[in-house]
């Protein structure tokens, strides 16, 4: 059993225990909270205290991978430039549309309390506004903005950093980054310890929310899952226009395709294990075999379009159920800091993935993060889609170097049969 199954069985559980208790013995509500909510909450500061050094180094990472990659040559430039816009586009899309796909559900006066976990505040934080927004993005000390937890500051330190770092000569710069890539890897091995009590954990949030908020809280969930799948579904069907786009390619060739490793992808939710399948739906589709070789090795390595969009629609559902629009700015810092993140988190594991690298963003965004435990149980569901979404972005990637790499290839006798 996956990780992920054993969080979603605890979520399972602790809901069941939750509701029955609320049915069948409302009186043991008070008593059960009182045990439960310091497990949860501890928990949940145990997954907190990595998000400092884990977002520093992770866009360190991603500035100096995607620098490295731009000095490869012209097929490499040509990579980083699709995957630069398409998961910026996908962030941006996501901005857009998810708000606007959760204020299009039916929202319960109910509803922070069925995703607050008891004990917590229910208000998100109080924002800056104009010129002093402006100004807290440059810390006077980076060291007291890491202490108070300021995500925004520090995600302009770590891009100045990184950014200085690309124009070090490689015998200074390497070591600091190998220093950056070990930070993130002990993260990740502390967050999968912390993982490891996530039943425990998730058991222990769900189970006086049931109680308190019914079938309010699994209703709060089940809107989150439907929208986040909605949003991929979305993003893979805009991958599609975008590898077609021009006429180069015809959609149902494309579709064709790359079905078999849409299919590797969602029974397996890796994008790594779909890399034979995806190479050779390269080979179907005419493309140059050094554009499968060094494409999709790239891609897979660099490049997630769905995961900027997981971040935005988690910070996007967090500000819907505080009914708090989120603002403009934090919204745009948030898009920004989802980019950049999401070039550095590529190859670290789902669930570490998810609590290192959403949690800034939704920080980022100005929204509380308590319910994020609750919204990591049930990532297994929409999971299947991310991966689904991935494989196929890193295809239409294939698709636009090939065709201008060699449209000959794209276009030829191979193409048409």
């Amino acid at each position: 059993m996956t990780g992920g199954q054993r969080v979603f069985i605890g979520l399972v559980s602790g809901a069941a225990v939750g509701l029955g208790l609320a049915r069948w013995a409302p009186e043991m509500v008070g008593v059960v909270e009182a045990v439960a909510m310091p497990v949860g909450t501890l928990w949940l500061h145990a997954l907190q205290m990595t998000v400092v050094p884990f977002v520093i180094s992770l866009i360190i990472v991603g500035v100096t991978q995607a620098a490295d990659v731009a000095a490869g040559g012209r097929i490499a430039r040509r990579t980083l430039t699709w995957i630069i816009l398409l998961a910026s586009a996908s962030a941006a899309f996501t901005a857009l549309v998810a708000p606007a796909l959760f204020a299009a559900c039916p929202r319960s006066g109910d509803l922070v309390t069925a995703i607050q976990p008891a004990g917590t505040v229910a208000s998100p934080p109080p924002q800056a506004a104009g010129l002093e927004r402006i100004t807290a993005l440059v810390p006077v000390n980076v060291v007291a903005a890491a202490a108070q937890g300021a995500i925004a500051p520090l995600v302009v330190f770590a891009l100045c950093f990184a950014f200085a770092l690309t124009r070090l000569p490689p015998s200074r710069r390497e070591p600091v980054v190998a220093l950056a890539h070990g930070v993130a890897d002990a993260m990740v091995v502390i967050v999968d310890w912390v993982l490891l009590a996530g039943p425990v954990g998730v058991f222990a949030l769900i189970l006086p929310l049931a109680a308190r908020a019914g079938t309010a809280a699994l209703g709060a969930l089940g809107v989150y899952v439907a929208v986040l799948i909605s949003v991929y579904l979305l993003i893979t069907a805009a991958v599609y226009m975008v590898a077609c786009f021009g006429g180069g390619e015809s959609v149902r060739r494309f579709a064709a395709a790359v079905l078999p490793a849409q299919v590797v992808a969602a029974s397996t939710q890796s994008s790594l294990a779909s890399m034979p399948a995806m190479v050779k739906a390269t080979a179907t589709l005419g493309y140059p075999p050094r554009v499968g070789g060094l494409v999709l090795p790239l891609a897979v390595s660099l490049f997630r379009i769905t995961s900027p969009a997981q971040y935005l629609t988690v910070a996007s559902f967090i500000a819907w159920a505080h009914d708090t629009p989120l603002d403009a700015g934090a919204l745009a810092l948030a898009t920004v800091l989802a980019v950049v993140i999401s070039l550095g988190s590529v190859g670290l594991p789902g669930q570490a993935s998810f609590m290192g690298t959403t949690l800034p963003v939704v920080q980022a965004a100005g929204m509380p993060i308590e319910s994020l435990g609750l919204l990591l149980a049930v990532d297994l569901i929409p999971d299947v889609f991310a991966t689904v979404g991935n494989v196929t972005g890193d295809l239409a990637v294939a698709s636009r170097v090939a065709r201008a790499e060699d449209a000959p290839a794209a276009t030829g006798p191979a193409a048409r049969r």
